[in-house]
């Protein structure tokens, strides 16, 4: 199935590429030139990039390589997604344009009107004598050629009555070269309507504005998302009410991390920066769940290694996320072991106030090492008020059978990317923030880093504190 889904996927890609590269590049740029050169080499790089770029790590490409690549085959994706929607958009605005030009053209070469009053007739004067008689028009007389106009001024050769040239060979039907052309332009006028000052056609400089508008807007969002990730994830509170928490535990804050994906482009600087701001916020107790990384062991220990400076009263917990079952999970729960955090594999701890339970997430179903929440919740005083941590937001209609008061998730990154949003709500219960379902309440984090390319839109990063209130307080 997957070996016939990669040529779809690459069939699909080079479709779209040859789609915004006809409108982009081909429309606004003659063949030949540097500009059509350059800008087929943009899109032919880009698309190369990007396909060596997600498939590297899989086909065994070393990790250094993937690290060159990764920035700019990532970067091209997100700029490319906004390229494409950009072009989209265009096909509305580009017909609009055409005829508002083309209206603007026609207003500035129609003849000027002249004022009634000039062309009416001057009127009639009768003299006061009587009517008014109009004179009569003088006859028209042609003066012909007398014998001293013969005399001064003989007929030039290849003219009319000329030996040379007889009447009947005369052409009558060629123009006259002494008469202007009245469309051709004066160019001793002053007078001259504005043009294009690099005498494009309509149907080019259309394009090319449109074309203009989508590189800036494309570039510029991308820009301006990847610096809001890079600079790492702001803090977003939230209260949860918890009829079942008792009044000593209320004001208790959980930070939940998710999502936080170091890899190729996010690295240690940015695992540093994540863990700082997690500390900063003096939680009660850190729940990270799942997705740390993108890779091997191996290649990302040391990006990771922060992780161990992370401090709260009551621990810091982890769940699996579905990349580190991609990136092979019994190295990466060794890891996070080794590094201090508390594994909770379809488990749970009793912490003074509440029961926190976590699973692992969805997708090790395919590895024999799926979710069982029955199992993590088995012996649970259910009049205690119960915590969930699992990755994926659809594990909720699991944890409404159960009871489970609260569940913590990521996965979804928010949509990350702008629409993506909407495709993320066609898979998920809810895409980012607090719902309720039944009696459980469910809140998804947006997550700390990135998935692919270090960029969002429409779906800033950050990492949650979670205050719970108690309702007997």
């Amino acid at each position: 199935m997957i070996v016939l889904a990669v040529p779809v996927v690459l069939a699909v890609l080079g479709g779209l590429h040859l789609y915004v590269w006809r409108r982009m590049v081909r429309a606004t740029t003659a063949p030949g030139t540097v500009g059509r050169r350059a800008g087929t080499a943009v899109f032919v790089t880009g698309a190369v990039l990007l396909v060596a770029v997600f498939a590297g790590a899989r086909l065994g490409m070393p990790f250094w390589l993937v690290r060159v690549l990764a920035w700019p085959g990532y970067l091209w994706a997100a700029v490319a997604l906004y390229l494409l929607l950009g072009t989209l958009a265009g096909e509305a605005v580009r017909p609009v344009l055409a005829r508002w030009l083309r209206r603007r053209a026609a207003r500035a070469t129609a003849p000027a009107r002249v004022p009634a009053a000039a062309t009416a007739p001057a009127p009639l004067t009768v003299p006061a004598d009587g009517p008014a008689s109009a004179p009569a028009p003088a006859p028209l007389t042609v003066p012909g050629p007398g014998p001293d106009d013969a005399a001064a001024a003989p007929p030039a050769a290849g003219m009319p009555g000329t030996p040379d040239t007889p009447p009947a060979a005369l052409d009558r039907t060629a123009p006259d070269r002494a008469t202007p052309d009245p469309a051709a332009p004066d160019p001793t006028s002053t007078d001259r309507t504005p043009v294009d000052p690099t005498e494009l056609t309509r149907r080019v400089f259309v394009a090319r504005v449109v074309a203009g508008a989508t590189a800036v807007a494309a570039v510029g969002t991308v820009g301006r998302g990847t610096y809001g990730v890079l600079r790492g994830p702001g803090v977003k509170r939230v209260t949860v009410p918890l009829a079942k928490l008792p009044r000593g535990a209320h004001g208790f804050r959980i930070a939940v991390v998710s999502d936080v994906h170091l890899g190729p482009v996010l690295g240690r600087a940015f695992s540093e920066r994540v863990v700082a701001t997690v500390n900063a916020t003096q939680p009660d107790l850190i729940a990270v769940v799942g997705d740390l990384a993108d890779g091997s062991v191996e290649d990302l220990r040391s990006a990771v290694e922060p992780i161990s400076r992370l401090r709260a009263r009551h621990g810091s917990f982890f769940v699996t996320g579905n990349h580190e079952y991609f990136s092979g999970v019994e190295e990466w729960t060794a890891l996070v072991q080794e590094l201090g955090l508390d594994l909770l594999a379809n488990e749970r701890v009793e912490l003074p106030a509440f029961d926190l339970a976590g699973v692992n997430d969805v997708s090790g179903e395919g590895y024999g090492d799926g979710p069982d929440l029955a199992a993590a919740l088995r012996g649970r005083d259910p009049s205690r008020a119960s915590v969930l941590m699992a990755h994926q937001p659809v594990f909720v209609d699991e944890a409404v059978r159960h009871g489970v008061d609260l569940q913590l998730s990521g996965h979804t990154h928010g949509g990350q990317l702008w629409p993506l949003n909407h495709v993320a709500a066609l898979a998920n219960p809810t895409v980012a923030g607090l719902e309720r379902y039944g009696d459980t309440q469910l809140y998804v984090s947006r997550g700390a880093g990135a998935w692919g390319p270090p960029t969002r839109v429409d779906a800033p990063s950050d990492v949650t504190v979670v205050e719970l209130a108690s309702l007997r307080a």
